[in-house]
């Protein structure tokens, strides 16, 4: 594609784009940023472009989108230690002491989730904002999490 060619599809897709990423990213000036960025990318590479360039234009916005708001999202650092909490009223004190254990061996993502929803009580949607994942990925964070919790304490208490 020659340099005029792409300055031609740049300028009649350039409308589509900016109203896609101001639509993602919620502002027109972040929405400005990311066409820029793409346009940029695609005129680096515009000697390789076949037509359409509109349909990877959309996806390169898009990506650096969100990009962008990833790295927008304010991140909190959690003190797992902090959250340990003390066994609730009817709960053996042995026994409590005994699952958080447990939930210590757990990966790190499952050990959050399940701190965050059980101990915190935390919603799934704020789960899922707080650690950029979807809410699908955090149940199912939260359900291998119990999962393993369950057999390991299960198999515990068959031992003994």
């Amino acid at each position: 594609m020659t340099e005029e060619d792409f300055q031609r599809e740049a300028e009649a897709m350039r409308p589509m784009l900016l109203q896609a990423a101001t639509a993602l990213l919620g502002n027109a000036e972040d929405g400005e940023d990311a066409v820029q960025d793409a346009l940029l990318k695609l005129c680096l590479m515009a000697d390789t472009l076949r037509r359409p360039v509109a349909p990877l234009a959309r996806v390169l916005v898009r990506n650096l989108c969100v990009d962008r708001l990833r790295r927008r999202r304010q991140t909190v650092p959690l003190e797992l230690t902090a959250m340990q909490a003390v066994p609730q009223e009817g709960v053996d004190g042995d026994a409590f002491a005994h699952v958080m254990k447990v939930i210590d061996t757990l990966p790190a993502a499952q050990q959050v989730v399940l701190r965050l929803r059980h101990i915190d009580g935390m919603p799934m949607e704020d789960i899922a904002q707080l650690t950029g994942a979807s809410e699908a990925a955090v149940r199912k964070q939260l359900s291998r999490a119990r999962m393993a919790v369950r057999k390991h304490y299960l198999d515990t208490f068959e031992d003994e």
